[in-house]
Formats: C-alpha cells, sequence, structure tokens
C-alpha cells in the first residue's frame, strides 16, 4: 500500500481540445467506502478539517475542507472569438502531484518555462525546492553547494527533502502545429502521441 492515492493526467486532440484532471482518494485508499456497483472508492478529504474554533479549516457545515487538488491551465489572448466571447486560447494543460507541493511545484515549472525560457521536459526536470516552514526549506540533491551556502548564510535551514518530497508534474503545450509534453522522472508517467 502506497501513502498517497493521487493520479494526474492530461490530454489533447487534433481540435485543439484540451483536458487536465487530477483525482485523489487522499490517505492511503480514501475512506475505504466503496460505492455500490461502481468499484470506486470514496475519498477521506474531510481529514482536512480541524476543530479548533477560529481558523479558515474548522469544520462547520456547507464548508469544504482545505486541498491541494490543482488541475492546471494556462491560456494565451488570441483574436478568434469563443462561442463564450472569450479570445482566449488554450495553451498548456498541466498537474504535479504532490500534496502541499503542488502550488509551489506549479509555480517552479510554469517560471522555468515561461519566464526562463525552458523547453516543458527540462521546465519539469529542473531541481526543485521546497518551502517547508518559516526558514526551512528542501532542495533537490542536484542543487549545487554554492547554492545551499548563500542560503544558510540567509538564514535558511536546509532539510533533506525526502523522496517523492519535490511532486510529479504531467502536462502538454500547445504548438503552432501539432503539441509538446514532458513527463516528470520523479514519478511514475510518461509522455505519448499519436
Amino acid at each position: 500500500m502506497t501513502s498517497s492515492e493521487t493520479v494526474y493526467l492530461t490530454a489533447a486532440d487534433s481540435a485543439g481540445n484540451m483536458v487536465s484532471f487530477i483525482n485523489s482518494n487522499y490517505d492511503l485508499f480514501g475512506s475505504g467506502v466503496v460505492v455500490p456497483g461502481t468499484g470506486f472508492v470514496l475519498h477521506d478529504r474531510g481529514a482536512g478539517f480541524t476543530m479548533d474554533p477560529g481558523v479558515p479549516n474548522t469544520v462547520a457545515p456547507g464548508k469544504r475542507p482545505f486541498h491541494t487538488l490543482i488541475p492546471g491551465f494556462v491560456t494565451r489572448p488570441g483574436s478568434n472569438p469563443a462561442a463564450d466571447g472569450s479570445t482566449d486560447t488554450p495553451y498548456m494543460s498541466f498537474g504535479l502531484m504532490g500534496g502541499s507541493m503542488q502550488a509551489q511545484g506549479h509555480a517552479e515549472m510554469l517560471i522555468n518555462h515561461i519566464v526562463f525560457g525552458m523547453n516543458i521536459q527540462d521546465a519539469i526536470d529542473a531541481p526543485r525546492f521546497r518551502h517547508e516552514t518559516g526558514v526551512r526549506v528542501s532542495l533537490e540533491s542536484a542543487f549545487p553547494d554554492s547554492v545551499r551556502a548563500q542560503l544558510t548564510s540567509m538564514g535558511h535551514i536546509l532539510g533533506p527533502g525526502g523522496h517523492g518530497a519535490f511532486g510529479g508534474a504531467q502536462a502538454i503545450i500547445r504548438l503552432l502545429q501539432g503539441y509538446a509534453a514532458g513527463s516528470d522522472p520523479r514519478k511514475d508517467g510518461y509522455a505519448a502521441g499519436w
């Protein structure tokens, strides 16, 4: 049994449609409750609630617990209006599994691709850091000693960051003709097209 049951996938077709999908049963294998006749297990995201009063994640009627299920999607301004009046066109469908690393991992991957101009596979493969708490950060082993020394001199406490601590991403980018895709070697998965 694994400690997490999150799956991310993205797909695109020849008509330019793209989908970004993430699913998670949450801890271990979810609630352990299988919906009769369906074969799927209900999640246990309610574990994210707290009984402590006065905080955003306090359990209450009509509330949803904090979670990190973030299927990502990027559009670009276009010139042809869609049926809804928008002129945005799909550019990238992406996601990163990894609990609280998801939002930070998305930002790191997008910055690598959009700001630093990396192709999508290089943006996914680039070493990641993870903010833990306060001044504590974890770095993947590919970061050079000079970066570690500079962070330490700035007052950061460096943690080891275990296997799986930096998430796993998948992405598809729409090109002028066709697509480019990337898959994270940190997790199971691959990019395929035909």
